[in-house]
């Protein structure tokens, strides 16, 4: 008898490591996505965040679906739906779902709530929100367009000037700066983030103003400026280069090469989305240590955050490529700032301090 229970308990012993322990400390079983206007394969931040959600389900075992915005007014909606069907999670993609978010996380505390590109401040405990240094991406942005232009002239076609948007622009224009104070940036703000043909109007002006390097930051809209620049009435050949935004535009927006212009496009100014959402759920799948209820999880160049995408088919000099790397080494360590707000975008009284040798 005593042997059968010494062995019974090596049995158990052996066993016990074996067994998941890492599940029942986890603080949800589901995750309901809501995107912004847009949907989970338009290239955009939406389907980043979506490839994060399903990255996190798939890895977690969480019981995953999303919806689909068609229009603001159904942001209230599309929220309550994840409520109704007892979604654990609820991720909501855009500074415009802020407000909405906001509500709800409030009047759901058993519901955790995280908000891509959304600001918390003295939220609620269940209300995370994924904040990005834009600025830092732009601003990588900025010096490749100006150690790239012949022109001297570059370009930016930006969507809704949301926070977002803003740290992009101010960061391209901070980046361009710090490489060579002379070069010309133009740019504009649009009112819409999902229209393309208003941003291949864009590029179209600025082209016509000699700019040779185009960044576009701004969804679709954005995009479609891109896409434009970089082969103005299927003329590839002569054509701007351009610059992405968000993901590396030469696999969505570029069809990994075979959209006419891929060989003109020189990176994108990545923004891992994608990163941030998988994180945050991580951390409620592991019991929510490090769950930062009430305020932001900030993604920058420190934690990998941000950066900036491989040249692929075009031709950008390696010199031009280790200046960038010198310039990312640098706001990693906090020797480089772009001399914006992190939260706004707005400007600082500050500029950037030694200007690396331009090799363009």
């Amino acid at each position: 008898m005593k042997q059968r229970i010494a062995l019974l308990l090596l049995v158990a012993v052996l066993v016990a490591p074996l067994l998941p322990v890492a599940a029942q400390d986890s603080l949800i079983e589901s995750v309901c996505l809501v995107t912004d206007v847009g949907r989970v394969n338009d290239g955009t931040f939406n389907q980043f965040a979506y490839e994060g959600m399903l990255k996190a389900a798939e890895e977690f075992g969480l019981d995953s679906t999303f919806i689909e915005t068609q229009s603001p007014t159904d942001y209230e909606a599309n929220i309550n739906a994840c409520l109704n069907d007892n979604y654990d999670a609820v991720v909501t993609v855009g500074f415009f779902l802020a407000d909405a978010t906001l509500q709800f996380a409030t009047e759901n505390p058993d519901t955790y709530f995280i908000g891509v590109d959304q600001f918390v401040a003295d939220g609620p405990e269940n209300y995370v929100g994924l904040q990005f240094r834009e600025d830092q991406s732009g601003f990588l942005a900025g010096a490749l367009a100006a150690q790239m232009t012949e022109s001297g002239v570059i370009a930016g076609v930006y969507g809704v000037d949301v926070p977002a948007v803003v740290k992009f622009r101010h960061g391209f224009e901070q980046g361009a700066a710090y490489v060579n104070p002379d070069v010309e940036v133009l740019g504009v703000y649009l009112s819409s983030f999902i229209d393309p043909a208003l941003g291949s109007s864009a590029a179209a002006q600025f082209l016509g103003e000699n700019a040779d390097v185009i960044f576009g930051a701004g969804g679709p809209t954005g995009s479609g400026g891109i896409i434009f620049a970089a082969c103005p009435a299927d003329n590839c050949e002569g054509a701007a280069k351009v610059i992405g935004v968000d993901q590396d535009e030469y696999y969505s927006t570029f069809g990994a090469g075979e959209t006419p212009g891929a060989e003109n496009l020189i990176s994108s100014a990545m923004k891992r989305v994608d990163s941030a959402v998988y994180v945050a759920l991580e951390v409620l799948v592991g019991g929510g240590e490090g769950w930062q209820g009430g305020s932001n999880i900030i993604m920058s160049a420190e934690n990998d955050g941000v950066g900036f995408a491989p040249a692929h088919d075009s031709d950008v000099p390696e010199e031009v490529t280790a200046v960038l790397e010198e310039i990312l080494a640098g706001l990693k360590d906090g020797s480089i700032e772009t001399g914006i707000d992190p939260v706004t975008g707005e400007l600082l009284d500050m500029m950037p301090e030694a200007t690396p040798e331009s090799s363009g």
